[in-house]
């Protein structure tokens, strides 16, 4: 059977077509073969544009970690402003897709595009007082963060009785809206991340 290599068929329609049946299937339920009935074609087409599921799934994540919109601090913005509005716009994005953050997860290389990007916010970072090094683990330690923090909330919510059999300390600040999961949980986690920050930059 000969290959379809159709003109219309190109690499990032696959990227984009793979995010849209994500929402529909999740992960697990994402294969080569559900994507290129989903185009329409014979699951060697798609060879021609993405050699392995792994190639896919880094396209994926390129977009999803791209999406936000990447670059550097506006002329007016803080370092921390900066950050903290990067963070805020990564959770956001994670979320908007179903599995987003185990996407990215699996993720194990990123675009030229992307790299030139992160480039960007390094030099930008290099330009307020950080270091090279401090710069990058400034940037991937927060994007660790938004990851494993999005991992959770896309995760299974613990039962009732979970709860009910919980110790009274933690009765307490579940009550009083200190869950670790949600907004407040979150922001509190940025909070002390920038804290922590300007700690490594300035240090006593």
């Amino acid at each position: 059977m000969p290959i379809d290599k159709r003109p219309g068929l190109t690499k990032q329609v696959l990227i984009d077509t793979a995010l849209r049946l994500l929402d529909e299937v999740g992960l697990e339920g994402l294969t080569v073969r559900r994507l290129a009935a989903e185009l329409g074609v014979q699951s060697p087409a798609l060879y021609w544009h993405i050699r392995t599921k792994q190639e896919l799934l880094d396209g994926m994540a390129d977009a999803i970690c791209r999406a936000p919109g990447m670059g550097p601090p506006r002329d007016d913005e803080s370092w921390q402003d900066w950050l903290l509005r990067r963070a805020r716009a990564y959770r956001t994005t994670l979320l908007a897709r179903r599995d987003g953050a185990r996407v990215v997860a699996h993720a194990r290389s990123l675009s030229p595009e992307t790299v030139a990007l992160f480039e960007q916010e390094l030099t930008a970072m290099a330009e307020r007082g950080f270091t090279p090094a401090l710069a990058l683990h400034t940037i991937a330690s927060l994007t660790y963060y938004v990851n494993g923090f999005v991992l959770q909330e896309q995760a299974a919510a613990p039962s009732p009785e979970s709860l009910d059999r919980a110790p009274a300390v933690l009765v307490a600040a579940l009550r009083e809206g200190g869950g670790p999961i949600g907004e407040e949980a979150f922001e509190h986690g940025l909070r002390v991340f920038i804290d922590g920050t300007s700690a490594a930059l300035s240090p006593g």
